[in-house]
């Protein structure tokens, strides 16, 4: 009895303790020097329905069932997709537009699981006629799940996505 007891004690030490060490947020990005203005790169990207053309995950499921919502470009614009299990299920909502400097949005997440999490475009002058695009995505680790960030690694899960993204973008825009 007793020792059923101690082991029980031992078991919620150590899950607390996790918690408490465990990340409690993420912010994963990644950035490309695109050879066009930046005026002319934020027209293009405000745009949800322009994301098919350079997204990975449009890639992955070229199939997936696509819904739009609201005026495309605009803050309340809403892009619905349901595909394979590579992409699942979700919507991104446009929540901030900084005209020819930033989008900001939030990633809905229906499957294969449940979350939420703010993503964002972020443009900057570069070397001459050129501009510096960093697209990423952050958000809060809720328990239990920020247990399971201190054994997997947000940044190597998505970040060569974005690699292969912001490639498929500048390819498209030059």
């Amino acid at each position: 009895m007793y020792t059923a007891l101690y082991i029980l004690l031992v078991l919620a030490a150590v899950i607390l303790i996790l918690a408490i060490i465990a990340p409690k947020t993420y912010d994963v990005n990644r950035s490309v020097v695109i050879s066009k203005p930046r005026n002319e790169v934020f027209e293009y990207l405000k745009y949800l329905k322009n994301m098919d053309h350079w997204s990975p995950w449009a890639k992955k499921d070229p199939d997936m069932l696509k819904k739009f919502t609201g005026t495309d470009g605009e803050v309340g614009a809403v892009s619905y997709w349901n595909g394979n299990k590579e992409v699942g299920e979700g919507e991104q909502e446009i929540t901030n537009i900084v005209p020819g400097e930033r989008i900001d949005g939030e990633l809905r997440f229906m499957k294969p699981w449940k979350s939420q999490s703010d993503c964002y475009l972020v443009l900057e002058d570069a070397e001459e006629r050129s501009t510096k695009v960093t697209w990423g995505f952050k958000g809060k680790n809720k328990f239990p799940m920020s247990i399971m960030m201190l054994f997997m690694n947000m940044d190597k899960m998505v970040g060569k996505d974005f690699e292969e993204g912001l490639s498929s973008l500048k390819t498209q825009l030059e």
